[in-house]
């Protein structure tokens, strides 16, 4: 397969690699992404896999929230970030997550199908395609994700005007401005750190083994561990995979509000939890990125201008 300059630019901004080194991944992959990704990690050339490389497209996140006990997040996707900043997109991206809040729909193709609740006379795919022609440009109403809490209390929150949406849910015996305050800052956390896990229990053997596989090719290419016991190796990787686990796990990360810089997630939890005399826990959390995983349509305005001036 040819290797475009294109692709070499994209791996590159996944991974953070040399150029020879993305050309290099590429042609020994036959052009497969995730696997000059893999590549180059096993070869201690991208520290981890960005996804947030390809994070491109416009929109909005937006959470709605039903008392302390419901919370809905949404990402509608725009074109161009012009549109995403009009108040007739913005407040149709608020009035879809009231849509999501109040909605019993299981994925998407459902909660498109039903009825808008601002007209019931029209399907939220309706209303979706009408905005399509009032402002101008495609939308998409991409995702959504429903929390409902049966043994405690949700919180959201909304970082960057909308570039990310959180809900985070807790087990608690006790629901007051002191336990929200607390579960509000973990809601920050999660969208400042983006952990893949509330905590390593979660983990699953498959993902262990993978990243045990990563990291044991990194460090066979490590000068200071050649000629190394196998029992030495096998010790340093368990001490990277467990410094990872505490970096993708919420609970395992440091508190980013912590005064001596050391106060993990838990037990942050743990001693808002005894000072409001609660059981209190992080059952889990959502966190959308806007754009998340989709790669942004590149466009030339001058040429656009040209094209449309028949220049």
């Amino acid at each position: 397969m040819a290797i475009t300059a294109g692709m070499v630019k994209e791996l590159r901004e996944m991974t953070g690699a040399g150029m020879m080194d993305c050309k290099k991944a590429l042609t020994e992959t036959n052009g497969d992404m995730d696997a000059a990704v893999e590549y180059l990690r096993k070869n201690g050339q991208a520290k981890a896999e960005k996804k947030a490389g390809r994070i491109a497209a416009e929109g909005l996140c937006r959470v709605a929230v039903d008392g302390d006990k419901c919370a809905a997040v949404v990402e509608v996707n725009s074109e161009t970030d012009f549109v995403a900043k009009n108040e007739e997109f913005q407040k149709f991206v608020e009035a879809v997550a009231n849509q999501a809040v109040s909605s019993e729909a299981a994925d998407l193709d459902a909660f498109l199908a039903e009825s808008w609740k601002e007209d019931n006379s029209k399907s939220v795919k309706e209303v979706l395609i009408e905005k399509v022609a009032v402002i101008g440009e495609n939308l998409n109403i991409r995702r959504f994700e429903k929390v409902v809490a049966d043994n405690g209390c949700v919180v959201s929150y909304v970082h960057g005007g909308g570039r990310i949406g959180v809900i985070v849910e807790a087990n608690t015996d006790v629901v007051n401005d002191a336990v929200k305050e607390a579960l509000t800052n973990i809601a920050m956390q999660v969208a400042a750190l983006s952990p893949k896990y509330v905590s390593t229990d979660e983990v699953s053997e498959e993902y262990k083994a993978h990243e045990k596989e990563i990291l044991m090719a990194q460090i066979a290419q490590d000068p200071k561990m050649v000629g190394k016991p196998e029992k030495v190796i096998e010790g340093a990787v368990i001490g990277r995979l467990n410094k990872e686990l505490k970096e993708v796990c919420l609970l395992e990360q440091a508190y980013v509000k912590a005064e001596d810089g050391k106060q993990t997630v838990a037990q942050y939890i743990a001693q808002v939890g005894k000072d409001n005399g609660a059981n209190l826990s992080i059952k889990r959390f959502v966190r959308f990125e806007t754009g998340e995983g989709l790669e942004k349509k590149e466009e030339n305005f001058a040429e656009e201008v040209a094209k449309q001036m028949g220049m």
